[in-house]
């Protein structure tokens, strides 16, 4: 099947990835002369993720969302260190994938179990909603591009969630950033899912 390019490629974390490129590169060189794979800083990245998820249910809001600000970069500096070691492999990119999913469902887990203490039922479906939302978001892509089209439109990426969650948290809002999120994601999703009927079917 001849491949359907997405031609908004220019997106917004391809955008703030070229305005930081020396600032990644830096620390991927760092990282590298400590011995680290990329793989395990993939790794540690969902670590960090995993403990700002257990910070927030016992109710540190803000400090979880510190947490995560420190734990996100990694995210994309495993990339660039997998480049500057000549190590990008197919199950690297699985990996940081499979791992970055699990990243943003353990954080709304983390909120999930502290709305159900708070006996906020209405934002633990939010925070549920928003979990389906951004995974959803992912699995379309994956999807489309099994089918030859490569999609990356949609108003609330991987990037653009975190922009909405980390400042809710660290301002001790997670009811407004999980709606947001619950919302956005959710009609990203709708976006890319008629964007592939579009692309497909003309």
């Amino acid at each position: 099947m001849e491949q359907v390019v997405d031609k908004n490629k220019k997106t917004f974390s391809n955008y703030l990835r070229g305005i930081f490129k020396g600032l990644l590169d830096a620390a991927a060189a760092f990282l590298t002369r400590l011995g680290l794979s990329p793989n395990a800083v993939t790794l540690i990245g969902f670590l960090g993720n995993l403990a700002a998820a257990v910070v927030i249910a016992t109710g540190h809001i803000s400090l979880g969302g510190i947490i995560i600000l420190i734990a996100v970069p990694l995210d994309v500096v495993d990339g660039a260190m997998a480049r500057l070691q000549g190590k990008i492999t197919p199950f690297g990119a699985f990996f940081d994938s499979v791992m970055d999913r699990y990243c943003e469902l353990v954080t709304f887990g983390g909120l999930i179990i502290y709305f159900i203490q708070q006996a906020d039922l209405l934002s633990c479906l939010a925070a549920f909603l928003a979990a389906a939302g951004s995974v959803m978001v992912s699995y379309t892509r994956a999807r489309a591009l099994s089918l030859g089209c490569d999609v990356q439109i949609g108003l609330l990426s991987r990037l653009e969630r975190y922009i909405v969650l980390i400042p809710a948290l660290i301002f001790n809002l997670p009811a407004v950033g999980v709606w947001i999120i619950a919302i956005l994601a959710n009609f990203t999703a709708l976006q890319r899912i008629l964007y592939v009927n579009k692309a497909i079917n003309k």
